[in-house]
C-alpha cells in the first residue's frame, strides 16, 4: 500500500532548491525525486493512439490504437472509454503514471500536420471523445494529460506563431472541447500549446491558465508545458505553469531560479503553488502503486488484441457503394490488389503518436487471410502500382541480421569511428527497422552527455528479382552504405539539408543505383556517425539517426502499366491508397489536400479498363478524390493501428458491418476548407479569419457543396427514425427517438441530435451538434433511445459584450439524423428565462 504525501508538511520541509528542481523534469519522460522526503519520480509516455514507453530508440513494442480522428468516428463513448482503460493499463505495464494525451485540438484545416491526432472538427464530438478516452485512462488510477491547451492547430512555426481569433471563436470552437473533458472527466493534468495567442505564449499566460483554466474552471491539478515549449522563468511560475518538459531545465535552473526568489522578483507563495500542484499530481499517480525501475513489457493479451480490431473496425466509415460490397469470400474469384499501402500496415501517423506497434497486420495480409477462412479459391495477385514514399521504404522485413534472424538488422555502437583500431565497442542490437532514431539512446560504457559515437547496421539480402536496384541513405549525422564492401551511398563527405527525421532535422536522402542477381546474398553496411560528424543540420544537439532502404528501381509509367495489365480480367480490383507517417506528421502541414505521387493516376487508368474498382483510402484527414464517380465503392480507413490490415477486411468482406461516421468534412477542394485563405504562418502570425464557422458551420451556412459532409457513413443495412420527444427535465431536455433496423443484417447507427435557434440576435451556424449515442440491432429491430441535452450547452453562446455565456429565451428547433446534412425527424423546445453563465 503506498503511503499518501503530507503535501503541506512536505512544502514545510523541501528547501528552496528542491522546491525549484521539482517544478521541470528528470529527463525526456521522469519528474525529479527527493529521496530524503520518500518523493518518488513520476514517469510519462506519449500516448494520443496508445502507450509507447520511455523509448524512442529501440523500446518495447506497443499495441497501436486507430488515430484520433477514426476513434472519434466510431461515435461510440463506451468503446473510448474502454481504450482509455486499455491505455491505463498497458501504462501500467510500462511503469508510466501518466499519459500524455489525449489531443483535442481542432482540425481547423484537412492541412494540419497533426489533425490525425485529434478528435475531428467538432468541438461537441472532440470534447465528448477526450472526455471518454481520459475517464478510461483514469479509471486505472493512471493519470491522463489533456493537450494542447489550445489553439495548437497546425505546425508551421508552431513555437512562435502568434495565433489571433475572436473571443467567441476560441470559447465555442478552441477551448470547448477542453470545458467538456474538464466538466465530465477531471483530467489530472493539462499540457499547454507551443503557440501564442494575442501576443502571449499560452505556457505563460495568467489569462488561460490562470483566470480561465483555474479560477473560471475551477481545475486544480498540474498543468506540463509541451516538450521545449516553456519559454520564461519568471512569467511561467507566475502563471502556474506547474512543470517544465523535459529535463534538465533550461528556465528553472538552481541557482537562477532561486536568486529571482531571494530579490523577490518570484513570489515564495508562487514557487510553493506550483509544487502544491505537483505534489499533488504525485499523489494522484502513485495510487496505483506501479513501484519504481519496472522493467517495460509487452501487452499480448488477447482481450486488448480484440479490443484493437473492434475500436479499428468502428472506425472505419463507407463512403461510398453501389452494391458491390460486402464481397462474398466463399465466391471463387480473381481479386487484385494494387496500391502503395496494400502491402505496408499505415497504423499511425508521424511525430509524437508514432510507436513501434507490437505487430502490424497489412491490407493484403487481412485480405488474404479472410478469403482463406471462407475456403475460397479465389486467386490474388497483387502490384503496387504506385509508390507513396518520399524516401526508398523501410526494408528491415526483407533481410537477415548477422545472426541469421529474418526480418532483422545487427546494429553495433561503437566509442571511435571504422578504422580505428580499438573501436571500444559500446553495445549491440538487432533491430526490426532500417530507420534508426537515436533520441533515448543510452549505453552502459557510455556518457549520459556524450554526443559522439558511431554504428556500424549491417544485414544479409537475397535478390528476389535480378535488376537495377536503388539504394538510398539519409542521416543526421554522417553515413555510408558499402555492399560487399564497396561504398555505393555516401552521405558523409557530401550533404545537403533535407526533410529526414523528426521535424526535418536531417539531410537529404542520397541515392545511387546497383545491379544485383536474382538468388544472390549481398551483404549490405552502413557505417554511421552521430549529430556531430555532420556537415550539415549542425545545431540540432541531438544524437541523430539513420535511415537506409532500397527497392528493385522502376519508372512510375512501369509500375502503373504492370498494375493496369493485371487488372483487366479481374472480378474485383482493390486500390488501397492515401497517406502515410511520411505525409502526415507533428512537424509540419500537407502542402495540399491531394494523395501524393501517382495513386490517382493509378486510379483513373484502372477504372478505364475494370467496371468494378474498390478504393480504401488511409489517411488522417481529408483527401480529394477526383475519381469519385468512377469507382464502385470507397471506404475509408484512417491510420488504423496494429489491426489495419484484418479491420479493413471484416468490413470488405462483410464480417463487420461499418458503422462510422466522418468525423470531419471532406471537401471537394481544399480552396473549400474555410481556413484555406488563413492557414499557416504569415510572417510569425496566424489569423482564424473563419471565426465559428469551421467544417460543416462553414460549408452549411455558405451553401458549399462538399465530398462527405461531417457525421457521414453508410451501411450494409437500412435504418429508420421516428418517434421524436422532446421532454425537459430539470436543466436538460432528454430527446427520445425510435430507431429501426429495416434491412436484412445486424448493423450499428448513430444517432446524431443537432440544436438551432429559430431566431438569434446574433449569426450562428444553420445547427451544431450537442450530443449523439449510438446503437446496434438486429434486422427487424427498433429501440427507443434517450439522448440528454444539457438545455444550456444547447441553447448557449458566447457574448463578447458581457464577456459570459448567454442563453436566450426563445425557441430552438431539435434536429435528429445520422449525418449533418441528413436530418430524419426534428421538433422544438422552448426556454422561458433569458440567462448568463461561466464555468464548465
Amino acid at each position: 500500500m503506498v503511503k499518501t504525501l503530507d503535501v503541506d508538511s512536505l512544502i514545510d520541509q523541501l528547501t528552496l532548491e528542491e522546491k525549484i528542481s521539482l517544478l521541470a523534469g528528470n529527463d525526456s519522460w521522469h519528474t525529479v525525486p527527493i529521496p530524503r522526503l520518500g518523493i518518488p519520480s513520476l514517469r510519462v509516455s506519449d500516448g494520443p493512439n496508445g502507450v509507447r514507453g520511455i523509448k524512442f530508440f529501440n523500446g518495447v513494442p506497443s499495441n497501436c490504437f486507430v488515430c484520433g480522428t477514426g476513434l472519434a468516428a466510431t461515435f461510440n463513448k463506451s468503446l473510448l472509454k474502454n481504450c482509455g482503460q486499455m491505455m491505463g493499463q498497458e501504462a501500467k505495464a510500462r511503469g508510466v503514471h501518466c499519459i500524455l494525451g489525449p489531443t483535442c485540438n481542432t482540425a481547423r484545416s484537412p492541412l494540419g500536420g497533426r489533425s490525425f491526432e485529434s478528435y475531428g472538427e467538432d468541438p461537441v464530438l472532440s470534447g465528448y471523445a477526450a472526455a471518454s478516452i481520459v475517464a478510461g485512462i483514469q479509471s486505472e488510477k493512471v493519470s491522463a494529460c489533456l493537450k494542447h491547451f489550445v489553439c495548437n492547430d497546425q505546425e508551421d512555426e508552431r513555437k512562435a506563431v502568434d495565433t489571433y481569433l475572436t473571443e467567441r471563436a476560441l470559447r465555442e470552437i478552441y477551448m470547448k472541447p477542453f470545458q467538456i473533458a474538464l466538466r465530465d472527466a477531471h483530467p489530472n493534468v493539462i499540457m499547454t500549446a507551443y503557440n501564442m495567442i494575442d501576443g502571449e505564449h499560452v505556457s505563460q499566460s495568467k489569462r488561460f491558465l490562470q483566470q480561465i483554466l483555474r479560477h473560471e474552471w475551477k481545475f486544480n491539478g498540474a498543468v506540463m508545458s509541451d516538450w521545449f515549449g516553456t519559454y520564461s522563468t519568471k512569467e511561467a511560475l507566475d502563471a502556474g505553469l506547474t512543470l517544465e518538459m523535459p529535463g534538465p531545465t533550461r528556465f528553472r535552473q538552481i541557482v537562477q531560479t532561486s536568486h529571482k526568489v531571494y530579490s523577490n522578483e518570484i513570489h515564495t507563495d508562487t514557487i510553493d503553488q506550483n509544487v502544491r500542484d505537483l505534489l499533488n499530481l504525485v499523489n494522484e499517480s502513485i495510487k496505483p502503486d506501479i513501484g519504481e525501475n519496472i522493467v517495460e513489457r509487452e501487452n499480448d493479451d488477447p482481450a486488448a488484441e480484440a479490443l484493437l480490431r473492434q475500436s479499428g473496425a468502428e472506425a472505419v466509415v463507407l463512403l461510398k457503394n453501389t452494391g458491390i460490397l460486402p464481397l462474398d469470400k466463399k465466391t471463387p474469384q480473381k481479386i487484385v490488389i494494387l496500391g502503395p499501402n496494400a502491402k505496408v500496415c499505415q497504423d499511425s501517423g508521424g511525430g509524437s503518436a508514432s510507436m513501434a506497434a507490437r505487430y502490424k497486420i497489412t491490407p493484403f495480409e487481412g485480405i488474404v487471410k479472410k478469403v482463406k477462412e471462407g475456403g475460397n479459391k479465389a486467386t490474388i495477385e497483387y502490384a503496387i502500382g504506385a509508390h507513396l514514399d518520399k524516401n526508398l521504404p523501410d526494408v528491415a522485413d526483407v533481410l537477415v541480421s548477422k545472426g541469421g534472424n529474418s526480418g532483422s538488422i545487427s546494429v553495433t555502437f561503437y566509442q571511435h569511428p571504422s578504422g580505428v583500431e580499438d573501436r571500444n565497442e559500446l553495445t549491440s542490437f538487432e533491430m526490426t527497422t532500417t530507420k534508426v532514431f537515436l533520441a533515448d539512446f543510452k549505453a552502459p560504457k557510455l556518457d549520459p552527455n556524450e554526443l559522439l559515437y558511431y554504428a556500424d547496421l549491417e544485414a544479409h539480402y537475397k535478390a528476389e528479382e535480378s535488376g537495377t536496384y536503388e539504394f538510398g541513405c539519409s542521416c543526421l549525422g554522417s553515413a555510408q552504405l558499402f555492399i560487399d564492401g564497396k561504398l555505393v551511398v555516401d552521405n558523409k563527405t557530401k550533404q545537403v539539408r533535407g526533410e529526414a527525421f523528426f521535424l526535418g532535422m536531417g539531410t537529404r536522402e542520397e541515392k545511387s543505383d546497383v545491379q544485383l542477381v536474382k538468388g544472390q546474398t549481398y551483404h549490405i553496411k552502413v557505417e554511421f556517425g552521430t549529430s556531430p560528424t555532420a556537415l550539415v543540420a549542425k545545431e540540432f544537439k541531438e544524437p541523430g539517426g539513420v535511415y537506409f532502404g532500397f527497392r528493385l528501381k522502376s519508372t512510375p509509367k512501369d509500375e502503373l502499366a504492370k498494375a493496369v495489365q493485371i487488372a483487366k480480367d479481374a472480378d474485383t480490383v482493390i486500390v488501397v491508397a492515401g497517406l502515410s507517417k511520411e505525409w502526415e506528421s507533428e512537424g509540419f502541414d500537407r502542402p495540399n489536400m491531394d494523395i501524393p505521387g501517382y495513386t490517382n493516376q493509378l486510379i483513373e487508368e484502372v477504372t478505364k479498363v475494370n467496371s468494378n474498382v474498390i478504393i480504401v483510402n488511409q489517411s488522417g484527414s481529408a483527401v480529394t478524390m477526383p475519381w469519385i464517380d468512377k469507382v464502385q465503392a470507397v471506404v475509408h480507413a484512417w491510420f488504423g493501428g496494429n489491426e489495419t490490415g484484418n479491420t479493413i477486411a471484416d468490413v470488405v468482406f462483410g464480417d463487420y458491418n461499418p458503422s462510422g461516421k466522418l468525423s470531419m468534412t471532406f471537401p471537394k477542394r481544399v480552396e473549400d476548407n474555410p481556413a484555406f485563405l488563413n492557414f499557416g504562418s504569415t510572417n510569425g502570425k496566424v489569423w482564424y479569419g473563419e471565426d465559428v464557422y469551421i467544417g460543416y458551420r462553414f460549408y452549411e451556412k455558405t451553401k458549399t457543396d462538399v465530398l462527405f459532409p461531417f457525421g457521414f457513413g453508410l451501411s450494409y443495412t437500412n435504418f429508420e427514425f421516428s418517434n421524436l420527444k422532446i421532454k425537459p427535465v430539470k436543466s436538460e431536455i432528454h430527446v427520445s427517438v425510435t430507431v429501426k433496423n429495416t434491412g436484412k443484417i445486424k448493423g450499428a447507427e448513430v444517432i446524431q441530435v443537432y440544436v438551432s435557434p429559430v431566431e438569434s440576435k446574433i449569426p450562428r451556424p444553420i445547427k451544431e451538434l450537442k450530443n449523439f449515442d449510438k446503437v446496434e440491432l438486429a434486422p427487424g429491430k427498433s429501440v427507443s433511445v434517450t439522448i440528454p441535452i444539457s438545455i444550456k450547452e444547447a441553447t448557449s453562446y458566447w457574448d463578447g459584450y458581457k464577456n459570459k455565456w448567454s442563453s436566450d429565451k426563445g425557441t430552438y428547433k431539435v434536429l435528429v439524423g445520422n449525418s449533418s446534412d441528413n436530418i430524419l425527424v426534428e421538433g422544438e423546445f422552448e426556454t422561458d428565462k433569458s440567462f448568463n453563465w461561466l464555468g464548465l
